[in-house]
């Protein structure tokens, strides 16, 4: 865990931690962070709170990375249709099949270089060989598994067996239309980095587990958090 320096800043440290927690946490723009600090009295820019989301926030997503324990052997892969400055992109995403998001890339193609990239980065990162990676049926995928000795372990199939990821991208489409989409393919790229980390500690899916657990859970997340956050 790597503390965070905040100084030269004119607002305190929970100032600004608590900014890139209300943007990366929730669907909010730069403007509504603005105003939610301004109901509490607190008046900011809405230039200084895009200017603390770039910097504080990949900080801070690198950290919780780094506490966040390993994901499981069985994971999901899909891509889906982005419209970046007018151009047709691929979001090309990773979860675990208890909704870990592993990685998130963004790609001009869809063919098999580009799965190789997404499961080299896989291989490289988690630092686990998978037990089974479910697919849909893109050709791309069987090929870039027979690539790298993967093909026993590969599982490709309808949306039904990957519904996994198909749902994993639904957070995904809703800042995107915050957003009014994404501006560049570097710009998605860094908040769909950072947002992953901030996603998978505070998704706690209370739907599941009873009001107790979803307590404890939320706490855990917090302290997480404020570990996360600690200044130099």
């Amino acid at each position: 865990m790597q503390p965070i320096s905040f100084k030269r800043h004119r607002f305190p440290r929970e100032v600004i931690c608590y900014a890139v927690w209300l943007y990366f946490r929730f669907t909010l723009s730069v403007r509504d962070v603005e105003e939610l600090l301004a109901q509490r009295g607190i008046e900011v820019s809405r230039e200084a709170v895009r200017c603390w989301v770039n910097k504080f926030g990949p900080l801070i997503a690198a950290n919780l990375r780094r506490r966040r324990s390993g994901p499981t052997g069985r994971w999901h892969l899909d891509e889906m249709v982005v419209r970046i400055a007018g151009r047709r992109m691929y979001l090309w995403r990773a979860v675990d099949d208890e909704g870990e998001v592993l990685d998130v890339l963004v790609q001009k193609r869809r063919n098999k270089h580009a799965a190789l990239k997404l499961l080299r980065r896989l291989l490289k990162n988690q630092g686990i060989h998978p037990e089974t990676i479910a697919t849909d049926k893109l050709a791309s995928y069987g090929a870039a598994a027979r690539e790298l000795g993967l093909t026993n372990r590969h599982r490709p199939g309808g949306m039904r067996e990957n519904n996994r990821a198909e749902n994993a991208h639904l957070a995904i489409r809703r800042r995107e239309r915050k957003q009014q989409k994404f501006k560049s393919q570097g710009s998605a790229q860094r908040f769909l980095s950072t947002h992953a980390p901030i996603y998978n500690t505070f998704n706690t899916q209370p739907h599941l587990i009873s009001r107790p657990g979803l307590r404890t859970l939320r706490a855990q997340a917090h302290e997480a958090w404020a570990l996360a956050t600690a200044a130099a």
